[in-house]
């Protein structure tokens, strides 16, 4: 019998990387996705009907080395830290694909091949890998350093490698996304054979990070074609902001929010604990009055749980919740 997610959807059997190839695969169409960093981040997005979603090192990276360690996004967080929080918030609902960034795959060929496996095994649905230097940092930070190109395509051999083992013992797939941060050092005609020399070795998905101008990035979405191309939406970053309708007319196949739950949360969160600090109280909202931290609870499944207790002959909420 069919199912349904978190987000109303009918369940899909096909695994997630299936899906998203399928979302790729649809002409004049174009994959939002926005960024979640935690479980409630992901499940807020999810109730909202997001067709997909992604988690990053920075931004959400912020997100994921912020909220786990306190720590900012320079090339701090450990493949052990990623993989439990993209696990998490694939499980959340197997309909939504998941698309989490892969860093520069945590060390040699070896290690990249062991990051893929372990991204398939989670049911992370697409990753990214950079050619940053390890001890890397945000993409659209100053500064940053790259490794030369036949390191960075030794990564991503490592990663298709990685792939096809998984394929022909377990069926496992992922969606491979190329990311290269070489336009602001090395030049758009640098940046874009490395994108190409990676689309040839095996990866499905093409990542200029920091593009400067409308015509640049409709440029490189027509020569990478037709390797489909992702837009990395920084808001105050150094690529032009663009609607997802402009975004389409440009070429691109995927958009990606890293900031939009971080950047949310921390003023939110900023916000409140002046207030508290400053007056010693906290202002309650009639949404709060109204709901009560419930509708928190509500948007995490609180009433799948209760129903799923019910069902397995469970008494433990028949005086309700």
């Amino acid at each position: 019998m069919a199912s349904t997610g978190t987000n109303g959807a009918r369940y899909n059997p096909k695994p997630a990387a299936a899906r998203l190839r399928e979302m790729l695969a649809r002409p004049d169409s174009l994959v939002a996705c926005p960024g979640v960093y935690d479980g409630l981040s992901a499940r807020i997005m999810l109730r909202e009907g997001f067709d997909c979603l992604y988690m990053a090192l920075r931004k959400t990276g912020a997100g994921t080395a912020a909220s786990k360690l306190g720590m900012p996004d320079l090339g701090i967080i450990t493949l052990n830290d990623i993989l439990e929080n993209a696990s998490m918030i694939a499980s959340l609902d197997r309909t939504v694909p998941v698309i989490a960034d892969a860093d520069t795959g945590y060390g040699g060929p070896i290690m990249v091949a062991r990051t893929v496996k372990s991204y398939i095994q989670a049911g992370v649905a697409g990753l990214h890998i950079e050619d940053q230097v390890q001890s890397k940092r945000c993409g659209h930070l100053a500064g940053k350093e790259l490794v030369d190109p036949e390191t960075y395509y030794a990564r991503i051999r490592a990663a298709v490698l990685g792939r096809e083992e998984m394929r022909s013992t377990t069926g496992g797939d992922i969606v491979i996304i190329a990311r290269t941060d070489s336009l602001q050092s090395l030049g758009y005609e640098e940046a874009l054979l490395r994108l190409k020399k990676c689309i040839e070795i095996g990866a499905d998905v093409a990542f200029l990070e920091g593009p400067t101008s409308l015509e640049q990035m409709k440029q490189a979405c027509q020569e990478l074609a037709p390797a489909p191309v992702l837009l990395n939406a920084v808001p105050g970053g150094v690529t032009p902001h663009v609607s997802q309708e402009e975004a389409k007319k440009l070429g691109y196949k995927i958009m990606i929010y890293p900031a939009i739950s971080f950047e949310a949360a921390y003023q939110a969160i900023w916000d409140s604990a002046k207030e508290l600090k400053q007056t010693k109280d906290i202002i309650i909202t009639e949404r709060q009055k109204k709901e009560g931290v419930k509708a928190v609870f509500g948007v995490c499944g609180l009433m799948d749980c209760v129903e799923f207790d019910k069902k397995a002959g469970g008494q433990s909420y028949n005086k309700g919740v």
